[in-house]
């Protein structure tokens, strides 16, 4: 039996249609209570899931732990895991978001368990739109909030902007048992109010993203990684802290092209 509560599929489909800034849907008792529940417990600490999957700790984003590899996820993880990439599961998707040959992503690129510590945050942005690797073109975000407690004091909502992040149109807290699935696009902007560093607990979610081996509509051709925008009140941000990163990443990236090249050279030799 799926976890999966059973969905108004017409109406979800009538809400994302008419959905603003862009398509998507908000679902909450999504899950199972008992088995959101027994979820939100399985979520490993902090500092354990440091030692397990990918921390951030950039300008945009900070305090962020992202846990990729399904074989360390708990049982109750692995089962929401399971369901969300469950044939019944897409077909459900596919009828709400009109969008045919929806494919999970088994190797969870960007997805699976996410936590952000007090004090973390997540910028605003668009999701990188293409897996160069398998040729396939990333279509929708499902992000699941399995925080047992949370207080909206403490930050941590997601936000959905305009096209040209001068606005917030929607704004959810990462309460228990609340879905939000929408479309990724050249303009879904969307990002996490910071977790205030008086939150007695890390935001907890579980994120998955789906794909079609079909380019959408008015697909240029050009594939992009993440791309973060400052929100209007970050002018110091906007200005000077992300450009100055991006010429860090940039010199980086450089460098260790400029070793990868040297060492091809001294192996041939």
């Amino acid at each position: 039996m799926t976890i999966i509560q059973p969905l108004d599929r017409d109406l979800l489909r009538q809400q994302y249609r008419t959905a603003q800034p862009f398509p998507f849907i908000k679902v909450d008792n999504f899950l199972d209570p008992a088995m959101a529940a027994d979820i939100a417990s399985s979520f490993p600490s902090f500092d354990k899931a440091a030692g397990q999957g990918k921390s951030f700790n950039s300008v945009n984003e900070k305090k962020k732990i992202q846990i990729t590899n399904s074989s360390l996820f708990p049982k109750s993880i692995a089962k929401l895991h399971a369901a969300l990439a469950s044939t019944a599961f897409l077909a459900d998707l596919s009828y709400i978001t009109n969008i045919p040959n929806l494919l999970a992503d088994e190797e969870l690129i960007g997805g699976g368990i996410h936590i952000t510590g007090p004090g973390g945050r997540l910028d605003v942005h668009v999701d990188f739109n293409f897996l160069e690797d398998r040729r396939l073109h990333r279509r929708l975000n499902i992000l699941v909030y399995l925080n047992p407690v949370w207080d909206e004091r403490w930050g941590g909502h997601i936000q959905l902007w305009d096209r040209h992040v001068e606005e917030c149109l929607q704004q959810f807290a990462p309460v228990l048992n609340r879905c939000v699935i929408f479309e990724t696009s050249e303009t879904s902007f969307h990002g996490v109010v910071p977790v205030t560093p008086e939150a007695p607990f890390p935001r907890q979610s579980f994120a998955g993203y789906y794909y079609t081996r079909e380019a959408p509509q008015g697909w240029d051709g050009k594939a992009h990684s993440t791309m973060f925008k400052a929100r209007p009140a970050e002018r110091l941000k906007g200005y000077v802290l992300m450009p100055a990163e991006r010429v860090s990443h940039h010199l980086t990236e450089n460098t260790r092209r400029v070793k990868r090249g040297i060492k091809r050279l001294l192996v041939k030799t």
